[in-house]
């Protein structure tokens, strides 16, 4: 039997905040923009994950970024601290109270950098300017909301007196959380301890505060810097689902709170994440934001808890624990276990359903029950993931400007690659038309483009498996670039021409329907 302590039972010991920054971090990855309802439909993921904070965005950033704040700090403020993040500046500070005033638990997070290359480059101020307005817009802030987050930008590479005097100064001003931001990736596990520690040791209001950590992963070392950060005495660490964030990413959020977890016996804090959701979470920031994952990443890859070599099997068979510090199903891993087949009834299909801990009500269970139907008649065996990701694609549909009705392609060696669609507007009005290519799949994305109206760029194509068998189903997600704006589109069907079809489908309607 097991020795590995399931991860829906925590012991009474202290908890970390987990600090989501996922809607705002994360999604200034290059092509991972998100509109007003994939970022509520992450905010709600979030949210059931059991997040403590979420930074919902910049709100002065645009006006598409200050709704979705705005609209996710209406429907979540009471589940979870919303958070919007602000400059120094007073502009930014009313636009981030505007947009999180309706949410019963909220935040502000300023940040004002505070390193020498910082100063003399970016700001060209002195530190006494420095000190002067992170004073007086903490305070100003601290006038509309009680939780003030304050963040010294570039911390790791700050003088640690200068960075102490800071801190100190600005927790005399109201901040209740204060940040010590690796904004550049540049910190190892030692010297950011050491930065940590400092500012526990040397700031005398410190205890007034809590210590928060946000770490990038330029060397490959945000995760281990924000653990050696917890060692040194943080209690709230900023992170993002998948380590999403700009250039390398952020901390990753499932790996931070699995090794909390995991390793209780030596940390001696843990986290209020429902660890059980970590995979279906990733999963949907994945197909939203087009950033697949890696296949051995830890926690949530699709080799996590895969074992090739024969001595690991054998151990496996033995005792699971001789090789896996972590059971499968406390991070809501799903494999590949044969579950149901075509004439599997109703009944037998929601048991599954609630076993893979999804909830549907009867109009959403209807939708994926009829799914499952069809995908019945397609292949023989049916798997846990493919149950996953109907319902996930599901919940991923959004409403539609264009439909696809109907399709037929030719191809094949001495032939012209042709597509021919029929397709439905949201108006009743009914096109059909064809187009040529290089192939099925491009002559398919010609033909939508000429009936839709609109010429894109294909940024991205990637196609994976979700199951095992030649008649497994295809899981497709395409980036397009349409000006200077990038849209996602995710399709899945056993046909890759269909679920390239679907997905470039949903690509275009998002690009439609999104305002220049």
């Amino acid at each position: 039997m097991s020795t590995a302590t399931p991860a829906s039972v925590v012991p009474a010991t202290e908890t970390i905040t987990i600090f989501d920054t996922t809607l705002r971090d994360g999604e200034q990855s290059p092509g991972c923009s998100m509109n007003i309802d994939e970022k509520l439909e992450v905010a709600q993921a979030l949210v059931d994950l059991g997040v403590d904070v979420i930074e919902a965005g910049f709100p002065i950033a645009s006006p598409g970024d200050f709704e979705a704040v705005r609209a996710i700090a209406r429907k979540f403020g009471s589940r979870a601290t919303i958070c919007g993040l602000a400059r120094s500046r007073v502009e930014d500070i009313e636009r981030a109270r505007d947009a999180i005033m309706e949410a019963e638990r909220k935040r502000i997070h300023v940040f004002l950098a505070t390193s020498a290359i910082h100063r003399q480059y970016k700001l060209k101020m002195a530190k006494e300017e420095i000190v002067k307005t992170a004073v007086e817009m903490v305070s100003f802030a601290k006038s509309f909301v009680n939780d003030i987050e304050f963040s010294p930008e570039d911390a790791a590479r700050t003088e640690l007196d200068f960075l102490c005097e800071v801190v100190e100064k600005v927790i005399d001003a109201g901040a209740t959380t204060v940040n010590s931001p690796d904004t550049v990736g540049y910190a190892t596990p030692q010297h950011y301890f050491h930065v940590i520690r400092t500012l526990k040791e040397k700031v005398p209001n410190i205890s007034k505060a809590v210590i928060s950590t946000h770490c990038h992963n330029d060397l490959g070392l945000a995760v281990a810097n924000s653990l050696s950060a917890i060692e040194a005495g943080a209690r709230q660490v900023e992170c993002t689902i998948n380590g999403l964030g700009e250039r390398a990413g952020n901390a990753a959020l499932e790996e931070i709170v699995m090794a909390l977890r995991t390793r209780k016996d030596y940390y001696g804090v843990d986290s209020r994440i429902v660890t059980q959701k970590l995979c279906a979470t990733s999963r949907l920031v994945s197909n939203i934001t087009g950033m697949k994952v890696q296949r051995n990443k830890a926690i949530v890859g699709q080799n996590a808890f895969a074992h090739e070599a024969g001595i690991h099997q054998h151990g496996m068979l033995q005792e699971r624990s001789t090789y896996e510090i972590m059971r499968p199903e406390d991070v809501g891993y799903v494999g590949t276990n044969l579950v149901l087949g075509k004439h599997s009834g109703r009944h037998a299909f929601r048991d599954r359903i609630t076993s893979l801990g999804y909830t549907l009500d009867d109009e959403a269970f209807q939708k994926v029950f009829t799914d499952f139907i069809e995908l019945a008649d397609k292949k023989k065996d049916i798997y846990d993931s493919d149950i996953q990701a109907l319902i996930e694609n599901r919940q991923q549909q959004l409403s539609e400007i264009w439909k696809l009705n109907r399709f037929h392609t030719t191809a094949g060696t001495g032939t012209i690659p042709t597509a021919t669609l029929e397709m439905q507007h949201e108006d009743g009005r009914v096109v059909t038309d064809a187009a040529t290519g290089d192939g099925p799949i491009n002559a398919v994305f010609w033909a939508m483009e000429r009936v839709v109206g609109l010429a894109v760029k294909l940024e991205d194509f990637k196609v994976s498996s979700v199951s095992q068998g030649k008649d497994a189903l295809g899981e497709v997600n395409v980036s397009i670039r349409d000006g200077n704006r990038i849209f996602h589109g995710h399709g899945l069907s056993t046909d890759i021409i269909e679920a390239s079809a679907k997905a470039y489908l949903q690509a275009l309607n998002k690009a439609l329907a999104t305002p220049r």
